[in-house]
């Protein structure tokens, strides 16, 4: 269900792809809708339930890696604004401190999929690194790679090189790398755990009081590609599409279709969406069975 906001008689200070914010002075409301974005296109078409997902998934990587600073606050009803105490609310909101966005997406790779396999089909190379020769779609990477994009809050965010990105900002592009890299294998160590493989995932920072923080939502189907292992292992022997659970069923589908990736998106048959709802909820309950 999506947030009727009249309804609610609030409006948000900044409405994102698939988030409402909320600005609260030193602390934010962070709202998550069923609103779908993809190819950073938001569609006309929601998908229910997603919000709520995204909270709880968000919320329960938050709580463990509580050894990385992070914006985090609380979803708890007796934390948040009394304005928020409806219980549409609460299910999709989380409280966060306020920081300074910093304007790249850090993306970290491990398997060569998406805009990342576009590339190295193109010239060999991913993030500007030069890999081995007739890799596969879908192949493990040598090693994970940090693949900065400049992040655009309207429009395509644009893949760029490390190099780039340490001129732009050459105080803190080392540590966005290094940060990035050990939560990616935190994650994927843990995950590994249940049987499934993280292939990649988006991490957004901010700054406050001078210190970097893991900002905004955490391995969730919206920011990452999960992948069951022997699922991953069938598909690499036989040649098949690899079936992820998460945004990607959206992604196949579209250019499946021939889409511009051009506002406006296409409308979705009931069964991709009926077969995305499917698989947030098989990756939530794996992920929210993942303890410290």
């Amino acid at each position: 269900m999506s947030i009727n906001l009249s309804n609610a008689m609030l409006s948000p200070t900044y409405r994102g792809k698939v988030r409402d914010v909320y600005d609260l002075g030193d602390k934010l409301v962070l709202v998550s809708s069923d609103r779908l974005s993809a190819f950073d296109v938001v569609f006309n078409d929601t998908i229910p339930g997603k919000g709520k997902i995204l909270n709880t998934i968000s919320a329960h990587w938050f709580s463990l890696l509580k050894n990385i600073p992070n914006h985090f606050i609380s979803t708890s009803p007796q934390d948040m604004p009394p304005q928020f105490s409806s219980k549409e609310f609460l299910e999709r909101s989380i409280l966060v401190r306020k920081t300074k966005r910093i304007d790249f997406e850090c993306v970290v790779r491990a398997f060569l999929m998406g805009s990342a396999y576009k590339e190295y089909t193109a010239n060999q190379t991913v993030a500007g690194e030069r890999l081995p020769s007739k890799l596969p779609k879908g192949a493990k990477l040598p090693h994970p790679l940090f693949t900065p994009a400049v992040k655009n809050d309207t429009g395509h965010d644009e893949n760029i090189s490390f190099a780039l990105m340490q001129s732009s900002i050459p105080q803190s592009a080392d540590t966005l790398r290094d940060l990035s890299l050990k939560i990616f294998s935190f994650a994927a160590n843990k995950l590994k755990e249940k049987g499934i493989l993280l292939l990649d995932t988006k991490f957004e920072f901010g700054i406050l009081d001078e210190k970097i923080l893991l900002i905004d939502e955490v391995f969730t189907p919206d920011s990452s590609r999960f992948v069951e292992i022997e699922e991953y292992e069938k598909a690499m022997r036989d040649g098949g599409e690899i079936p992820t659970m998460d945004k990607q069923i959206i992604r196949d589908y579209v250019e499946s279709i021939g889409w511009n990736k051009i506002a406006p998106a296409p409308r979705l048959p009931k069964e991709i969406i009926e077969k995305t709802v499917l698989q947030y909820k098989k990756i939530e309950k794996i992920i929210l069975g993942i303890k410290n």
